[in-house]
């Protein structure tokens, strides 16, 4: 696994020791492309497992990224990764992703890109819960993609812009709308 494009295009990312999907190369080219231009943009990198989506989205020109994950391997592993690129503005938290959603409302914190890759065992009965957390998160033009499988995909409340599928992966980027 490495990171596709720009600043840090080629650096190797190391996923952590446990069971992770990390989102193949090919998928996050074609995910990038879909996006266009992150130039500026806050970044939320939830399920971040290695944090290749976040660290991608530095790549490519955000402005700053959060990477939220509930295993402390997988933390370890973003920390790595962000050394090894050298990325800055970068933070990350040990939370799981609801309960760091309420708090990041609480707080009035925003982000203009949301990544959400959790475990496909859980995708399919995350949608609402993730849906109604995300909403005062989401800055005015915010979008979020989600990634699942397409036999339980994660579905939020929120306007679909673009989906695509590759193999079993589902990717869905949606609006705030």
């Amino acid at each position: 696994m490495r990171v596709v494009a720009g600043r840090f295009k080629g650096h190797p990312l190391r996923a952590p020791r446990r069971a992770t999907r990390p989102t193949l190369d090919r998928v996050r080219e074609a995910l990038f492309s879909m996006l266009g231009p992150l130039d500026g943009l806050a970044v939320l990198d939830l399920y971040a497992g290695s944090g290749a989506l976040g660290i991608e989205a530095l790549s490519r020109g955000a402005a700053r990224a959060t990477f939220v994950d509930s295993d402390a391997a997988a933390a370890r592993a973003v920390r790595d990764n962000l050394e090894r690129t050298r990325a800055e503005n970068a933070h990350v938290v040990r939370s799981d992703a609801l309960g760091f959603l309420r708090n990041a409302g609480r707080r009035r914190e925003r982000w203009d890109l949301v990544f959400c890759d959790p475990p496909y065992r859980l995708a399919a009965r995350l949608g609402e819960p993730l849906s109604r957390m995300l909403e005062p998160v989401l800055a005015p033009e915010a979008r979020v993609v989600c990634e699942s499988s397409h036999r339980q995909p994660l579905e939020l409340n929120l306007p679909l812009e673009r989906e695509r599928r590759y193999g079993d992966t589902r990717i869905a980027v949606y609006s705030r709308g």
